[in-house]
């Protein structure tokens, strides 16, 4: 049995829950099995995802677009009435522990009570502070400071249902709360990262959590700015004045395409939409 932490006015925790008032919200998010998760700006709120080609029933992946030195948050939503317990990496790094991360059920997670939302501002550098999440560049990122260029720009989630379960009515206060412009100024040619941003209060709780040995499900979040998502396809955007294309080549593109499969046959343009038959 591990010990996991909480959010909570003024208590700590190993595998973390964050005690916050039950919050729906809609625009934007990505529905992992039975969880909901967001990418949320504070200056543009929730973030419009996209999904990154044919999604998998036990791992699901999408694109936002980041800003330079824009902060962010993670939110997650449990609409069940069980205890669940989420690793949380991004860039790669564990962001209670900030140690490399493999999605594994032994590592530091935050517990989310039944039928709550919670969101996850920063890295953890202690039981009571965070510093903030904010897009920057490569070079700036928290994890680059660790030589760990392996996952750059991925917000990944994984979901672990807890070995002996119980449930809880939907008003139950059991399980477990929330806790400018920020960085240097980055040449959008450098990939982005997230940075190691201000401190904040953020007060966690410990509390008892055995995870199943393997996750329920996975999400991955692919964080880029526009114009890389422009070129990839993944958003539409306005044609380039004449004079001004970029040197790229069409035949040997410098990030992997967006995936338009459809099953081997010519896909039809944005906005028409094949005949039935």
């Amino acid at each position: 049995m591990k010990t996991a932490l909480t959010l909570n006015t003024g208590i700590l925790a190993i595998l973390f829950v964050l005690l916050v008032p039950v919050q729906s919200f809609a625009r934007g998010h990505h529905e992992s099995g039975n969880v909901e998760v967001d990418i949320v700006s504070d200056q543009r709120g929730s973030l419009r995802q996209f999904h990154a080609g044919p999604q998998r029933v036990d791992a699901e992946r999408s694109y936002v677009i980041a800003r330079n030195g824009e902060r962010y948050r993670i939110r997650i939503s449990n609409p069940s009435n069980r205890r669940i317990g989420v690793v949380i990496a991004v860039d790669g790094r564990n962001i209670i522990s900030g140690s490399k991360s493999h999605l594994d059920s032994h590592e530091r997670m935050y517990i989310l009570g039944p039928y709550q939302s919670q969101e996850y501002d920063g890295w953890r550098t202690g039981k009571n502070q965070i510093n903030r999440f904010y897009f920057t560049g490569m070079n700036d990122s928290y994890a680059a400071h660790w030589g760990d260029q392996t996952a750059m720009g991925v917000v990944a989630i994984a979901v672990f249902n807890e070995r002996y379960q119980q449930t809880y009515r939907k008003n139950d206060p059991a399980g477990g709360g929330r806790s400018r412009r920020f960085g240097k100024s980055h040449s959008q040619r450098e990939a982005p990262g997230t940075g190691f941003g201000e401190g904040e209060w953020s007060p966690s709780k410990e509390v008892r959590f055995a995870a199943q040995k393997r996750p329920a499900h996975k999400t991955f979040i692919k964080y880029e700015w526009r114009k890389t998502l422009c070129r990839m396809g993944v958003v539409q955007c306005r044609p380039k004045l004449a004079g001004r294309e970029e040197n790229h080549n069409r035949f040997w593109p410098h990030d992997r395409p967006h995936n338009r499969r459809n099953d081997g046959f010519a896909p039809f343009p944005s906005g028409l939409l094949p005949p039935r038959f």
